[in-house]
């Protein structure tokens, strides 16, 4: 592979995870990370991309998927029915890792009259909690990556790695199958998997249109899942794999008033 190519072949990845980590890079490309070093500064130099600390980002992406107020509208319904009923498994006084995913988001709306601590390195997590009175607030650091409403980086992976030890960590992902769970970002499964690393107990919200998907990249396996919660939608057959796995498997049913079952 050419240098043209190999540039080529980043920004093309770039343009599909928006941003990715130069160790995810290295190994799309095959080279090692000081080769794709050279080659961020070339394309920064010629305007595509932007470096940040330990990776890259896409600077016009041909996209609006991964803005987090686009993914909100995704299966709303179904997401708000999963908020309020993970947050029905929340007890008071715990300790509780919010993920930056937009169905994270739906839990913490259903938390706000618990007393707890929240750890979060997700921006609309920290602005809804900003003002509450119940709950103590611990916003990760990092560096601000508006489009996704996140906090990234080592100082955010730093966070939950070194700093943290929770109750529970509410979880997002890109999809869900029996070989575990995936997601799109490299940048964020650096956060999420010191996210899960820190908690007692893993909890994964997921709609039922992540389940039998594979996402880019893979973030975990089914053995660190204690608990997924999804909507009524779920495939019955993959939500009984899942449970004879000893995964608790929470079915929020999407009508007015969002209570959850089991199937």
């Amino acid at each position: 592979m050419t240098a043209e190519q190999r540039k080529h072949r980043i920004e093309e990845h770039l343009q599909q995870v928006e941003f990715a980590s130069l160790e995810e890079l290295s190994q799309h490309v095959g080279v090692s990370v000081s080769t794709v070093r050279r080659d961020l500064t070339v394309l920064e130099a010629g305007g595509s991309l932007k470096r940040t600390h330990g990776g890259a980002r896409i600077l016009n992406p041909k996209t609006d998927e991964f803005i987090f107020s686009t993914r909100d509208a995704h299966q709303l319904a179904e997401k708000e029915a999963i908020g309020k009923a993970c947050a029905e498994l929340i007890q008071p006084n715990q300790s509780v890792i919010i993920d930056a995913g937009t169905t994270c988001y739906h839990v913490a709306r259903h938390l706000e009259d618990k007393p707890l601590q929240i750890i979060t390195n997700s921006l609309p997590v920290a602005n809804l909690f900003a003002a509450a009175t119940r709950v103590e607030l611990v916003s990760s650091g990092g560096v601000i990556y508006p489009r996704l409403g996140v906090l990234v980086g080592p100082l955010a992976v730093e966070t939950f790695s070194k700093k943290i030890h929770a109750d529970v960590a509410v979880m997002s992902g890109g999809g869900i199958t029996l070989d575990g769970i995936t997601n799109s970002h490299g940048l964020l499964i650096d956060i999420q998997l010191a996210m899960i690393r820190a908690a007692h107990k893993v909890i994964f919200c997921l709609d039922h249109t992540k389940f039998s998907r594979q996402s880019v990249l893979p973030l975990c396996g089914l053995d660190s899942v204690d608990t997924v919660v999804t909507d009524s939608q779920a495939p019955r057959d993959l939500v009984e794999q899942l449970r004879a796995k000893e995964i608790e498997v929470v079915i929020a049913p999407v009508n007015q008033n969002g209570s959850s079952s089991k199937l």
